[in-house]
């Protein structure tokens, strides 16, 4: 205690001269026989005074304004980064769809509360299009794929890319007939779509789809929806195939 006192009693006083002249205007003030000439002189020093103090007090209120501007500032720069971070570790940086750990959260939330119909698709060949038209036109594929899908399905539908060329769909759904069809649409649509250059020739998927009751694990829904797409393949590619139990 005694060392926080004579810490505290080494700190400067910023208005040291202001309260001396607040100490001798009181001394002044109870004496009766004080002159006028004594009285108009400690006034003059009391304005200088106040002046003083509100310069300072302007200059303090300046400056918090500021340091609060600053501060709102930093506020609205952290969201913004807060936003980046949290879309960059939820989404595929070269289509925007959602990434695998993004798809998994929102299949099993979506599991949690109804049935759902789990739709995987993968481009057929896709190997062919990198060998024959180079890297930058198939990512250009890939990103033709996920636009079609969004365009399909809608913006909000849970689509994500899963690995190089695999992409997943979230469909809520009570009914395994509709999944199917969404299903087939899909691969429909993304065999009529046009690629981009320098790509001449059509590009196709293989689907696979389980339907899910609520309540199932993602893992046996991606592991039916999975072992439908590859009997896509098997089958021929550019088809859907869906998980019967």
């Amino acid at each position: 205690m005694g060392a926080q006192m004579s810490a505290a009693s080494l700190e400067p006083d910023l208005f040291t001269e202001e309260a001396a002249a607040l100490a001798a205007a009181r001394e002044l003030h109870a004496d009766d026989g004080a002159s006028g000439e004594a009285q108009r002189r400690m006034l003059g020093e009391l304005i200088v005074h106040y002046e003083r103090l509100m310069r300072e007090t302007r200059r303090l209120i300046r400056r918090s304004d500021r340091a609060e501007r600053d501060m709102h500032v930093l506020n609205r720069e952290l969201q913004a980064l807060a936003g980046q971070l949290e879309y960059r570790a939820t989404h595929d940086p070269l289509t925007g769809a959602l990434n695998r750990g993004a798809v998994i959260e929102q299949a099993s939330h979506c599991l949690a509360h109804g049935d759902m119909a789990l739709i995987v698709l993968d481009i057929d060949l896709f190997k062919q299009v990198n060998d024959d038209f180079g890297h930058p036109a198939g990512d250009g594929v890939i990103r033709a794929v996920v636009d079609c899908l969004h365009d399909l399905l809608g913006q909000h539908t849970p689509i994500g890319r899963v690995g190089g060329e695999e992409f997943s769909v979230v469909w809520p759904t009570s009914s395994r007939q509709e999944a199917q069809q969404v299903a087939q649409d899909i691969c429909d649509a993304i065999a009529a779509r046009a690629q981009p250059a320098p790509i001449t020739r059509p590009v196709t998927v293989s689907v696979g789809v389980s339907w899910n009751r609520a309540g199932t694990a993602f893992e046996h829904a991606y592991s039916h929806a999975d072992q439908a797409l590859y009997q896509a393949k098997r089958d021929g590619r550019n088809c859907v195939r869906v998980w019967l139990d």
